[in-house]
């Protein structure tokens, strides 16, 4: 039996615990906060889509960065896995669109009851308000962890689920990170990923609390397409968010960085061809002839979208569709399926779900969650250089990495 110290009370922190304990040994998790699972409890706006209940296949699709790293992680602990555990855990669950799981109580805090109840199975020792300011290294064997008050505990194990750089009022304030550069490990650079995007141009703000429900979004670095998707898009004071865009911060924030600027053109009409829409246009217009052109648009768009559209087309809002030439109608024709602006920048980790970047997974052993240069360390959860999609993805990896860790232990 070894003695096993768990840094880190959330998601991976808490299943690495759970099956350390499973393992017989002696373990303590030490978490800052004055509770276990603070993030858990604000995820899916404090629903919890605790995971997403596809086949491996789909899930890989969703990781964006470093997807074979986790074969082992999820081949061992998988979605299916996961619900179960939940449930024989004292929480109900139930299955929604887009296999995105949640407890059945809607309550996030059940999930943290149902982690709870997995450590008081196995004895696992919980210190909370208690914060690691160090981990203690001897001849490359990892021997304890050193706390903020100058207390030292002596361990053979040490498994880092300190989480990354987002949502820092949680308690992830990169201390992983920081003991990994430290210990001489690579880090890859960070960056908030699923976030909201700013946006260039003064007209955006001008559309602030628009949702647009089906659009399809392309981005471009120069003239070679990133990034491009359908969904849902909603313009801020800032920029521009909705499920869309968090899905594209994760995929383009890296070139982004690079470049400064990214060119963007939503399709506000994708189920239209440009001739099906000439044709609805040419209708519109023939029943509408005495009519302004403001008024016509309302037929095509959200309100508070016409304004900006006739601006950006440079026409009187007041012409007559009487007097709209073909030109002007071609115009108002592309503007529809490639509505323009540009991407500045990400928001900040404040308002981003992940991290993205993180300990390199070079060097850690995939099939262990062991790091490989120094004895008795492992690593588990978004400390690492891992991220996904929104859909439960993120919080899964959490688990099956943490599972792993807690089960490789010697």
């Amino acid at each position: 039996m070894s003695k096993v110290i768990i840094v880190g009370g959330g998601a991976a922190g808490m299943m690495a615990a759970y099956t350390a304990g499973m393992c017989g040994h002696d373990v303590t998790l030490i978490e800052k906060n004055e509770k276990l699972g603070k993030k858990i409890y604000i995820t899916g706006k404090g629903r919890c889509n605790f995971t997403n209940a596809c086949d491996e296949t789909d899930f890989f699709k969703n990781v964006v960065s470093n997807p074979k790293f986790l074969y082992s992680a999820i081949y061992t602990f998988n979605s299916e896995a996961m619900i179960d555990f939940i449930e024989n855990h004292g929480t109900s669950t139930k299955v929604e669109r887009g296999n995105r799981a949640f407890p059945t109580s809607d309550h996030a805090s059940d999930i943290t009851k149902a982690l709870k109840n997995a450590l008081d199975e196995f004895g696992v020792k919980v210190k909370l308000n208690t914060e690691v300011k160090d981990i203690i290294i001897e001849d490359n064997k990892v021997v304890g962890c050193l706390l903020k008050d100058g207390k030292r505990i002596a361990c053979d194990h040490i498994i880092i689920c300190t989480g990354g750089l987002s949502y820092q009022t949680t308690g992830s304030t990169g201390d992983g990170l920081k003991w990994a550069k430290k210990m001489g490990l690579n880090v890859t650079d960070t960056r908030p990923a699923l976030v909201p995007l700013n946006t260039k141009e003064d007209y955006i703000p001008q559309m602030q609390g628009l949702a647009l429900k089906n659009v399809n979004l392309t981005i471009y670095n120069e003239k070679k397409k990133i990034y491009d998707a359908f969904g849902e898009m909603l313009f801020t004071h800032f920029g521009v968010s909705g499920p869309l865009v968090l899905s594209a911060s994760s995929i383009i924030g890296k070139t982004l960085e690079k470049v400064g600027a990214l060119k963007c053109e939503a399709d506000l009409k994708p189920a239209l061809s440009i001739e099906e829409l000439d044709n609805r246009l040419l209708r519109d217009f023939n029943e509408n002839m005495n009519k302004h052109l403001s008024s016509v648009l309302r037929g095509l768009l959200p309100s508070s979208m016409v304004p900006v559209f006739i601006d950006i087309l440079n026409i009187d809002d007041d012409i007559q569709i009487n007097s709209i030439t073909k030109e002007e109608r071609v115009a108002i024709i592309a503007l529809l399926k490639h509505f323009p602006f540009t991407i500045i920048g990400l928001r900040e980790y404040k308002e981003a779900i992940i991290t993205q970047g993180g300990v390199s997974v070079k060097d850690i052993d995939p099939s262990t969650m062991k790091c490989k240069n120094i004895q008795g360390l492992s690593f588990a959860g978004e400390v690492l250089d891992l991220d996904a999609f929104t859909g439960g993805f993120n919080l899964q990896i959490a688990w099956s990495t943490g599972y792993l860790a807690g089960i490789c232990i010697d």
